[in-house]
């Protein structure tokens, strides 16, 4: 493989990386890097781009790799995966932390793989891990690298690449989406460390059903983080079986009942929502705050109040959506521990507005009748008529600009499919901003709102 000393203390080349690792059960090496994959077949998870076919095996196979951001959740992969292609091609690999590297860095990175480029068969691999850390002004430097065939890039991230890469860089490099490992997945990894570590394999290293859950919930998910906190609470055990207590002593923190791929997670779920449709600010806070504690992913708590502002509370306050949607942003920027204080903002808002389900039940009568009736011509009045023939068919003859009225309202206009004439989808309760809502409505269509 191709080979730069000058730049060796930038990094080791793939087959370097490669024995370092095999031989990382007879070194200090954490339990997590002895367990790393090696192969595309070794990666648990991940089927949907390392299956037979699927675009990062094909990669690894035939030795030809693209510029790429790897995006998924800590503990998905990105940084094996990233380590298992660089091996599968004959070039100089290099890496890099957005976390600890400044522009110097970046800048000794990309020459000496202008270097090695001379003498290697193919043109180098730089991986950079958390690129989204990288500033616009480094992300500009290496911009030029990439584009000029100098190397090839892997970025690895946490964070969507839309928001933080620079779109020139984005442009040329295709995004992969890791998922988050699932309970099986989990399962995998646990087995395949007792069975294949030689120091687990010498304590003769069981797990109970418990102890395997309470692993999976305090690690949430991130099988890095659960080997290590695996390998910690053998040591803790010293010889003697492993417990949950000696699981929660090597997080340092209870283990919660709350399992994102089990019935407690729902059950949770259903409660938070339930308080929230019922108007009690102090259960929707515990709820949210019990998912919190059990390292429950913030998008997924965001996304279901973004879904519940709309659901339950709608027109009645229609700041509701708003702040929903404002908290998605927020909490993504800032993450934990932090994001807890937005979460008990707008939780807490959320369950005190009034609530409203007319919009849900409106757009669900429509969509039954869009089904059940899918081919209602649109009324000619209502049609766009650009050309003659159109208006010599009738198209948009009769329709009044409502703009040019008093009112701003064409009142006797129709806009429904003939026959649907009287429907009423939206029936606005008297709840908060809706009580207004429905006595305008009652104004300009007293037919239908009385």
């Amino acid at each position: 493989m191709g080979k730069n000393k000058s730049t060796k203390p930038l990094q080791d080349t793939p087959s370097e990386q490669v024995s370092i690792a095999a031989d990382a059960s007879h070194t200090f090496a954490p339990l997590a890097e002895r367990m790393r994959p090696r192969t595309v077949d070794d990666v648990v998870g991940q089927r949907a781009l390392l299956g037979t076919g699927k675009p990062l095996r094909m990669m690894a196979e035939r030795g030809k790799l693209h510029s790429m951001i790897l995006w998924g959740p800590p503990g998905s992969g990105k940084t094996t995966i990233a380590n298992i292609l660089a091996s599968s091609v004959q070039a100089p690999f290099f890496s890099l932390s957005a976390i600890s590297a400044g522009v110097k860095d970046l800048r000794e990175a990309i020459e000496a793989a202008r270097i090695a480029n001379a003498t290697a068969r193919d043109r180098s691999v730089l991986f950079i891990d958390e690129i989204h850390r990288f500033s616009k002004s480094q992300q500009d430097a290496l911009l030029g690298a990439v584009e000029h065939g100098i190397l090839t890039l892997i970025g690895a991230t946490t964070e969507n690449p839309s928001f933080e890469v620079i779109s020139p860089l984005l442009s040329r490099a295709r995004v992969f989406v890791l998922e988050s490992l699932s309970r099986e997945d989990l399962e995998t990894l646990l087995d395949r460390a007792i069975r294949d570590d030689i120091e687990l394999r010498e304590q003769k290293i069981e797990l109970s059903e418990d102890v395997r859950r309470a692993l999976m919930a305090l690690s949430g998910g991130d099988a890095r983080k659960m080997l290590s906190g695996l390998e910690l609470a053998a040591q803790l055990a010293e010889g003697r079986k492993i417990t949950v207590e000696s699981v929660e002593a090597a997080y340092g923190r209870k283990a919660s009942r709350y399992d994102k791929a089990g019935e407690e997670h729902y059950n949770i779920i259903s409660a938070f929502i339930k308080s929230m449709r019922g108007s009690d600010p102090n259960a929707a806070l515990y709820w949210c705050a019990r998912m919190i504690e059990s390292g429950e992913d913030l998008e997924f708590i965001a996304r279901r109040m973004i879904i519940f502002a709309s659901e339950d509370i709608g027109n009645a306050d229609p700041n509701a959506l708003l702040l929903a949607t404002a908290c998605w942003d927020a909490v993504r920027a800032v993450g934990y521990p932090e994001a807890t204080i937005i979460f008990g903002h707008v939780v807490s808002y959320l369950a005190s507005a009034q609530k409203s389900n007319a919009t849900l039940k409106g757009i669900g009568a429509a969509m039954d009748d869009a089904r059940e009736h899918p081919d209602q011509p649109v009324p000619l009045h209502l049609r766009n008529a650009p050309t003659k023939l159109m208006k010599e068919l009738g198209y948009k003859e009769g329709y009044r600009y409502a703009h040019s009225e008093e009112g701003h309202f064409a009142r006797g206009m129709t806009y429904l499919p003939e026959g649907y004439e009287d429907k009423v989808y939206y029936d606005p309760t008297e709840q908060g901003r809706e009580k207004a809502i429905r006595e305008h409505l009652r104004f300009l269509w007293p037919e239908k709102y009385k």
